[in-house]
């Protein structure tokens, strides 16, 4: 059995899968470069799932899982490490399982814009960094933080569900903490990380309004907060935010997070020629004109922003698909299936 497993596990990393996904009754599929792939090796009985959950639960896990039949984990081998969901279906168990490189990418090698590169240097406010599930949002954080970790002396603290990259610190004093082993929750580990004395903190998901209203005030008092949000541009990432609170608290919400907003970035993966993914990225930087916008409830304007403000570093997400297209990095076809606005890019590619 134990066999089976390790067996699943070279294919997935043979093949440089980014997920793996075991489901009781069929035989293991992983994803590659966007593309699911039935794995060529026996279906998974209840058997073999029972040898995976035990393999890879402890004892707490097991207790969240008989309690709420969903569990999140980081996990681990000798070579590689993954975040992992174990859930039911249908009654029987399954498991998700997404792929963490074990070294941390260095910034420069993400093919990210310049812009972003400056933010490692910004001393307080508030970085996001967005997109649909898979598109690269926790790499992007943790190389940011890399780069912080090797050039300056900070202390950062992470609060992550669960834990996807490590860090050894460097430059920096780094503290992982993971939600359920570490934290009972974001807002908790948030609330209480703001006694510990850092100068940056990462909150792997501004998923309620407790935990968003504690990263701006974090924000506000001095910190570097970055985080995440599933959104996929800057204006929706300003309109989420608003939209947690309740209405006699939007106006005031607006002009903190005009105050405290330094820099959104919108990712999305795209197939790259030749094999691999590469991220067409919208950044949106917050200068006075910006602010203006948020605290004035203007956000429509900001896409247009956005286009013309190229000198200052941003760049919109269109604009960054037809630059990888221009590269020879990706299809036309790809980049035409995720444009924000396909007529108009069709047109400007056969200009």
């Amino acid at each position: 059995m134990s066999f089976d497993f390790k067996s699943i596990l070279d294919t997935a990393t043979r093949h440089n899968a980014s997920d793996i996904h075991l489901v009781t009754g069929e035989s293991p599929i992983i994803r590659v470069d966007t593309n699911l792939c039935r794995v060529d090796l026996p279906v998974l009985d209840a058997e073999a799932m029972e040898y995976i959950i035990e393999t890879m639960l402890g004892e707490t896990h097991k207790e969240t899982l008989q309690k709420t039949q969903d569990v999140d984990l980081s996990w681990a081998t000798d070579t590689c490490r993954y975040r992992v969901n174990v859930h039911y279906q249908r009654g029987l168990p399954a498991i998700a399982m997404r792929t963490v490189k074990s070294n941390i990418p260095p910034l420069e090698t993400l093919n990210l814009p310049s812009a972003i590169e400056s933010l490692v240097d910004l001393p307080r406010g508030l970085v996001l960094v967005t997109g649909d599930t898979g598109s690269g949002k926790s790499t992007t954080l943790a190389s940011l933080l890399d780069r912080i970790n090797k050039t300056k002396p900070s202390h950062i603290i992470t609060l992550e569900d669960p834990v996807e990259y490590t860090f050894d610190s460097n430059q920096c004093l780094v503290e992982q903490r993971e939600l359920g082993r570490d934290m009972p929750s974001f807002a908790s580990g948030l609330k209480h990380a703001l006694r510990q004395d850092p100068d940056i903190i990462l909150v792997g998901e501004m998923r309620d309004l407790e935990t968003t209203s504690l990263a701006i005030s974090a924000a506000e008092t001095g910190h570097l907060v970055l985080s995440t949000l599933h959104t996929v541009n800057a204006a929706q990432t300003v309109e989420r935010i608003v939209d947690m609170y309740p209405a006699n608290q939007q106006c005031q919400v607006r002009s903190m997070l005009a105050n405290t907003l330094k820099a959104v970035i919108s990712q999305t993966l795209l197939p790259k020629i030749g094999g691999g993914m590469v991220p067409a990225v919208e950044v949106l930087l917050c200068n006075a004109a910006v602010r203006n916008i948020i605290r004035e409830s203007r956000t429509f304007e900001i896409p247009n922003v956005i286009e013309t403000s190229g000198r200052a570093g941003m760049i919109a997400r269109d604009a960054s698909m037809a630059s990888l297209l221009y590269n020879g990095l990706v299809e036309k076809s790809d980049v035409l299936a995720n444009a924000t606005d396909p007529q108009r890019m069709e047109i400007s590619l056969a200009a």
